[in-house]
């Protein structure tokens, strides 16, 4: 029996041949393809704990593991020798319109049974089925009772989990005859030379050894992400081109063996196009021990000797919100990268806006700790649409000086970078990204092993780490579980110890194997622990970190109206002729409202804005001239004040001589105050404005309650007792009837809710790596109900993107023509990504029942569909938008959407 080398495995983008056909790259050559990038991804893109998760699942020596990982990847498309995807209506074509594969149908051995061509099992799952029963002929270990415990049906589920989902188990009844089952799958040829290629993909790789081993969870996620994206690279339509075989290929082993030296001599160049090559942590510059008091200085005195015992793991950083804090998480970052062998590092933030403004630091940071070359991705929800171009705009941004070309080209890849992709964007060397990026690899979304696997290889930190709610804490303890089962290094920040940090602690040792003893955060502040992931111990510093100095928070809280309250804090500033401030407003369009009344009522003051309903472009701007401004050696002379949201809270590097808030959970107003500067910062708090619609109001209430008319704070000793005061159950004691019933409610509403998000979040996320039992399939079930809305409540408020359009062109400067149509030169689409620096990142609730006004060549583009395009008109010097409920007004202020009665 000879190969059929008319099986096709790739058409699409391929181009037409002189006869006008649609020209194929024959499946075999596809597989063989996919398994030379496998190799070449085992050698150069693999950290050596990944190979060693590997080598050791399967029991048997690296090179062995190799070639075994190169067979297995070049098995991944082996469902496409089925009646449905051969035969596929939308299949290569001759010119006349017929199928290039309808010849086979009328051919001796591949006729199929009725129904088999409207059989509507996935190529993958095909792989799955099939690959099941042939692991087990082979001699690979298999079990008719617990099939998925067994190494032939893990790698069969493994590799029919390719296209970013697992499938279910498939018992031992329909292994053995699969095409019982699945008609589509085909008997006779089509079973032929299943089997034809299965054995010269097995030849040409060389993997004749049969591993008798078990697929632990990591090694599972290390070869699910290898076969993944030695796929993508396979599949680049250009390098296929210059691959195609001429008419008439036969595909005997001789061919065979002649094109495995072209696939394998192509190969290290698809990976080189990757940017991922040759990253890694630099040795940590040793520090002086004596004396060693600071908490930087704490960390890096005597994290790298326990790392030196136990090997890397993670560190919990307590503190105030402060550079210092994150300069102490970068500082253990560096130290468990080195150890670790790490290929680069994830900063995970609150929010998009955060993330913006940690990048420099991160930058910085990337700068000294990271070796090689590094690409660097913005990743939050403005930036999804295109990573890389984000970054590239917020250099732009950020840049100092003269903007160049290509402002930092050394980091930012291009806008059309392979790296530029909603899946492969994890992968980048260097990520400042949302802490959702991280929870979306423990819920059962599309590629959510991928984002594990991609994360197996770097440093993970977690900024604000408590500061994601119900839901947040219950998956991040399910990702902290599974990043010491993969022994990421992970280093988590937050405001101060509890019962959260606690539970973080434990999650990573019952990950690593550690039980389940209970470790406890240090309460005094500033602190830090580590846990190795070896076998979940936990360590404290010999000597711990204290703070530098002291200084006593001045909490004031006045009753007046807010506008004349925040005017009264601000005239001290305007007749000193000098000082800095900081307002918080609950939301934007409360922020701009501020900023032109204080701009006309204090004309002596330098009044600046900046909030989450801008444009990105004008955001980035704003954040980076804020921290040239509001630094604390920044170059601002006169009295001036930043008036903004709480967008801003987690924003480090900025310094005030006043803070200015509404009313805001404790935890927030703490995180405010911290940008105030001295011995004797300063914190507002205006009782009568509107808090945010996003805080609880239980904890709003009891901040007011414990806050009274305003409090001293000594700094840092007594924050983590005022954090554990404002919970207190002693806090009702005293009230009066009516106001205790009152806050029993509010109470008894949070907890009702914090069990529903907790409860939902349970329910949503995938298995622990212990629970898995063998069965890959727990990582992507699909639950009735799990709609996009509902994974948006799990991430946190969900987002809408915003493009306003004016009159004449698609945006305000003419970026893209109106309906986004081929470019006359290229004759390639204009690039969504284009669109990113414009967008307006708006909350639904403010947008619901919005239809806006996208045209049908804006719908027909998958990547603009989660963006709102709205046609603006002109009104009063403003652009207006208005539909039956909302109005849209649009100036260089920002967005503000008016409810319509």
């Amino acid at each position: 029996m000879s190969l059929d080398s008319r099986l096709w495995g790739k058409a699409a983008g391929l181009g037409k041949n002189a006869r006008g056909a649609h020209r194929t790259h024959p499946l075999i050559c596809h597989l063989l393809d996919t398994a030379a990038v496998a190799e070449v991804v085992w050698d150069e893109l693999l950290t050596a704990h990944q190979r060693s998760m590997v080598v050791g699942a399967l029991q048997v020596p690296d090179e062995e593991a190799r070639a075994l990982a190169a067979f297995w990847a070049g098995l991944h498309d082996i469902g496409k020798i089925s009646v449905p995807f051969q035969l596929h209506r939308n299949g290569p074509k001759y010119a006349d319109g017929e199928l290039l594969s309808q010849e086979l149908s009328g051919e001796q051995g591949y006729g199929f049974a009725a129904g088999a061509a409207q059989d509507r099992q996935s190529h993958e799952a095909a792989a799955h089925w099939w690959l099941a029963g042939i692991f087990a002929e082979i001699g690979y270990p298999s079990s008719k009772r617990r099939p998925q415990s067994q190494l032939s049906h893990a790698v069969a589920q493994m590799l029919g989990g390719h296209g970013g989902r697992f499938h279910p188990v498939v018992y031992d009844k329909d292994s053995r005859c699969p095409v019982a089952r699945h008609p589509g799958l085909g008997t006779g040829r089509w079973e032929e030379q299943r089997r034809k290629h299965f054995d010269e993909v097995r030849r040409v790789t060389g993997a004749k050894s049969v591993p008798q081993g078990r697929m632990t969870p990591g090694a599972a996620v290390v070869l699910t992400g290898l076969v993944i994206l030695s796929d993508w690279l396979a599949s680049i339509d250009e390098e296929i081109r210059a691959r195609l075989r001429q008419e008439g290929w036969a595909g005997t082993p001789e061919d065979l063996d002649a094109y495995w030296q072209i696939a394998r001599a192509a190969a290290p160049r698809l990976v080189q196009r990757t940017d991922l090559l040759g990253t890694g942590f630099a040795r940590p510059d040793p520090v002086q021990r004596a004396g060693e008091t600071r908490l930087v200085a704490s960390v890096a005195g005597q994290l790298p000797d326990l790392v030196a015992d136990h090997g890397p793991g993670l560190v919990v950083v307590t503190a105030s919100p402060s550079e210092e804090r994150t300069e102490a998480a970068l500082s253990a970052a560096a130290v468990l990268g080195h150890a670790a062998h790490a290929r680069g590092l994830f900063y995970a933030l609150p929010t998009g806006s955060a993330a913006d403004s940690h990048m420099a630091q991160v930058h910085a940071f990337a700068e000294q700790a990271l070796t090689g070359p590094w690409r660097s991705l913005l990743l939050h929800s403005s930036s999804r649409l295109k990573p890389a171009e984000a970054a590239k705009q917020w250099a732009h941004a950020n840049a100092t000086g003269d903007v160049s070309a290509e402002p930092g080209e050394e980091w930012a890849p291009t806008a059309n970078s392979w790296l530029n992709s909603h899946h492969r964007a994890l992968l980048a060397a260097l990520g400042t990204g949302t802490v959702d990026e991280l929870l979306q690899a423990v819920m059962p979304v599309k590629f959510n092993v991928m984002r594990l696997f991609a994360l197996s290889g770097k440093v993970v930190v977690v900024d604000e780490a408590h500061a994601r709610g119900a839901w947040g804490q219950k998956l991040m303890l399910r990702f902290l579980e599974w990043a010491a089962a993969l022994r990421i290094p992970v280093v988590l920040a937050a405001m101060s110890a509890d019962r959260s940090v606690d539970a973080m602690l434990a999650a990573y040792r019952r990950g690593a194997g550690g039980g389940n003893e209970p470790m406890v955060q240090p309460r005094p502040l500033p602190a830090w622990s580590f846990v190795d992931a070896q076998c979940g111990g936990g360590h404290l510093p010999r000597q711990p970190a204290v703070a530098v100095r002291a200084s006593t928070l001045s909490i004031e809280v006045l009753d007046g109206a807010p506008y004349e309250e925040i005017q009264a804090a601000l005239a001290p500033l305007v007749a000193a002729g000098s000082g800095r401030a900081v307002v918080y407003r609950s939301t934007s369009a409360e922020a701009i409202r501020t900023f032109r009344q204080l701009s006309q009522d204090l004309p002596g003051l330098d009044v600046t804005l900046v909030h989450e309903q801008m444009r990105n472009k004008d955001r980035w701007q704003r954040l980076a001239a804020c921290r040239s401004a509001f630094s604390p050696d920044g170059g601002v002379s006169g009295p001036c004040v930043l008036v903004t949201t709480p967008m801003l809270e987690h924003v480090r590097g900025l310094r005030f001589d006043l803070v200015v808030s509404g009313p805001a959970p404790l935890v927030n107003l703490l995180a405010r105050a911290a940008q105030s500067a001295g011995d004797q910062p300063r914190l507002v708090v205006l009782r009568a404005d509107d808090k945010s619609e996003l805080d609880d109001a239980a904890l709003v209430r009891r901040t007011d309650m414990l806050l009274g008319a305003g409090r001293t704070v000594s700094l840092p000793e007594e924050v983590p007792l005022l954090l554990d005061e404002v919970y207190a159950d002693e806090l009702v004691d005293g009230l009066g009837k009516a106001a205790a019933r009152e806050l029993q409610q509010l109470d008894n509403r949070r907890t009702v809710r914090e069990r529903r998000a907790t409860g939902t979040a349970g329910w949503l996320e995938v298995s622990g790596p212990r629970e898995l039992d063998g069965d890959l399939g727990l990582l992507s079930r699909d639950h009735p109900g799990m709609e996009p809305e509902l994974l948006s409540c799990v991430l946190g408020e969900e987002m809408v993107h915003v493009v306003c359009l004016y009159p004449g062109s698609l945006l305000q400067d003419g970026v893209l023509a109106e309906k986004l149509v081929l470019d006359r030169k290229t004759r390639r689409p204009k690039q969504p990504g284009q669109l990113v620096p414009y967008l307006i990142p708006v909350p639904r609730r403010l947008v619901h029942g919005v239809a806006g006004d996208a045209n049908s060549a804006w719908r027909g583009m998958a990547a603009l569909k989660p963006v709102l395009r709205l046609n603006m008109t002109p009104e009063d010097g403003t652009w207006v938008r208005a539909g039956e409920r909302h109005r849209f007004r649009v100036s260089e202020l920002g967005l503000i959407v008016e409810q319509l009665p």
